[in-house]
């Protein structure tokens, strides 16, 4: 058996559900504000680490996590849960908490959040103006934003899971210096990011995003895939691939499969996740996108891949 046997009998369509953007537009913007709250809780408590890593959620069972979270000698994780849809926080002594995720302003779940986590003796201050996106309101004063429809949120949870574990997968495949499967909660992405060992030029930043981010996250050539819902000029979810710096030729690379493409304006290679969903093989396409698109950066940009890859033995 190889990676590629980890699909099971299930249907494509509950494993690789239906996520018009339009469909849940509403219910994304709100639950992307949401997991920022939770976010910047962990990124307000854990120490530093390189290229931010210290800051983004994972991918569980059930929804995301923050995963632990020092507190003094105490620790704490939120979960957000998308099949009984609360969520919770769960303390190293044993103390727990939790609440539904229902319809809600993002002003209604940060105070339920702050609240919850003060009653607990975990109390931590953030700053509360959402990052990386335009025109953003201070999480207290944001009534706007209230939107959740329960199928929704757990269709995007299952694409997550699917997408977590191919990412994981085309991971194992590198021995180079390879970051963890993220959920980066500002861009409300999730992706998985290889690394070629030398130093890259400072980044020029990118739109509602601090400089202090982009250069920190950008010091090294990097090759880097992931999966958006869309929002911000994208209309619909797509998987990505991009390199930093991109290596000349590299828009003009041939990858595959044949529904990938480079789009110009955003800089990146991008497979719809639609002819994922409906391919008659989605674990084989997507992986195949993830590896032609790496081998592009890798060989125009000269990377050492006899030192930083490995085939994936049968299993």
């Amino acid at each position: 058996m190889t990676e590629l046997s980890h699909e099971t009998s299930a249907p494509h369509a509950e494993r690789w559900p239906a996520l018009p953007l339009e469909a849940w537009r509403d219910t994304c913007t709100t639950l992307h504000l949401w997991t920022q709250v939770v976010g910047k809780v962990r990124l307000a408590r854990a120490p530093m680490i390189n290229h931010w890593w210290q800051v983004p959620l994972y991918v569980t069972a059930r929804g995301l996590t923050t995963s632990p979270i020092p507190h003094g000698a105490r620790s704490f994780q939120i979960d957000f849960d998308f099949i009984d849809h609360r969520l919770a926080i769960h303390a190293s002594d044993g103390a727990l908490d939790s609440f539904p995720l229902e319809p809600r302003s993002v002003a209604d779940f940060y105070g339920e959040v702050m609240g919850r986590l003060r009653a607990l003796g975990l109390e931590t201050r953030v700053w509360t103006m959402p990052v990386e996106i335009a025109d953003p309101i201070p999480f207290e004063r944001d009534h706007a934003h209230a939107a959740y429809n329960r199928e929704y949120a757990h269709r995007f949870w299952q694409v997550l899971v699917q997408a977590d574990r191919l990412f994981t997968a085309f991971r194992a495949r590198f021995v180079g210096k390879v970051s963890p499967v993220h959920f980066f909660w500002g861009s409300f992405d999730l992706a998985v990011t290889r690394f070629s060992g030398r130093a890259a030029p400072r980044h020029p930043g990118a739109p509602n995003v601090a400089d202090v981010v982009t250069s920190e996250a950008y010091c090294e050539e990097v090759s880097s895939a992931g999966f958006w819902p869309g929002g911000a000029g994208m209309e619909k979810p797509v998987f990505y691939s991009y390199a930093y710096p991109p290596p000349l030729g590299f828009p003009d690379a041939p990858v595959r499969p044949d529904a990938a493409f480079f789009s110009r304006e955003m800089g990146e290679f991008l497979l719809p996740y639609d002819a994922v969903r409906t391919a008659a093989a989605p674990d084989a396409l997507l992986l195949d996108f993830l590896q032609s698109t790496y081998a592009a950066a890798a060989e125009l940009g000269r990377w050492d891949r006899s030192k930083l890859e490995r085939l994936v033995p049968a299993r």
